[in-house]
């Protein structure tokens, strides 16, 4: 077996609001689905959000969704079916609750990506990128409208990608 082979895929994972979802008041957003869907899944996805998870994934990335939200997996899975995406997973508060927080007496941060082997987060908090320094998880900050979002964390992932190869010497 080749070293390539034994190589888990990057995990790369996006948080829903404010990121994924946004206002078509403050941003361009993708077309709503179609009626009925439109009255039940009510969120708007950000422009360009399928185009980059789907690059992503050809790029050989597992693409998550952790969100500190209780909407069900069902429901998160469902509304971006309606856009042609698929997620390798999801986390909810639910799960993160679960199965992060657990039992322990330490309240722990609502979002610990490095629990799930998660390389790259993506949010729109500023704590989540402190936190990943003490939680051993890198970060992408994304809180404005940005045309060229999907391009810069493309790059970012691709950084994180490169810099864990060249530590385990493939």
């Amino acid at each position: 077996m080749s070293k390539q082979s034994n190589v888990r895929k990057m995990r790369v994972s996006f948080d829903l609001d404010e990121v994924l979802f946004v206002s078509p008041k403050t941003h361009k957003t993708e077309p709503p689905p179609r009626f009925p869907f439109n009255r039940i899944y009510q969120e708007r996805l950000r422009l360009g959000t399928p185009e980059l998870i789907h690059r992503l994934q050809s790029l050989g990335y597992d693409v998550w969704v952790y969100t500190s939200s209780f909407r069900s997996e069902k429901y998160i899975r469902r509304l971006f079916q309606h856009y042609g995406v698929h997620f390798d997973g999801i986390v909810n508060g639910d799960r993160h609750l679960a199965e992060v927080q657990r039992h322990s007496s330490t309240i722990l941060p609502q979002k610990v990506p490095s629990r799930y082997q998660i390389s790259l987060h993506v949010d729109d908090e500023a704590v989540i990128a402190s936190w990943g320094r003490e939680f051993g998880f890198q970060t992408y900050l994304l809180d404005a409208e940005d045309d060229n979002w999907k391009e810069k964390i493309i790059a970012r992932a691709d950084e994180i990608r490169k810099a864990a190869a060249r530590q385990a010497g493939t």
